[in-house]
């Protein structure tokens, strides 16, 4: 249990670090993309496929959490 809880730990340090990289990266890049995009970038689709990788990420974590150790 101890090395799913470090793993666990581990990742959610990486995430966190990975959210204010990303933040940093938005706010600078962002602003040029949307010119560079407007379509792409404001259409339904591309808020969707954001959502399903968010949804995506949180039942791998479900399931990592509850499978069983070997």
């Amino acid at each position: 249990m101890a090395g799913r809880l470090t793993v666990f730990a581990v990742f959610a340090l990486l995430g966190f670090v990975g959210g204010i990289v990303a933040n940093w990266t938005y706010k600078q890049v962002m602003p040029w993309l949307i010119r560079m995009f407007p379509d792409i970038l404001s259409g339904d689709w591309f808020i969707s496929g954001i959502g399903g990788t968010l949804l995506t990420l949180l039942l791998v974590v479900v399931w990592a959490s509850f499978s069983p150790d070997k």
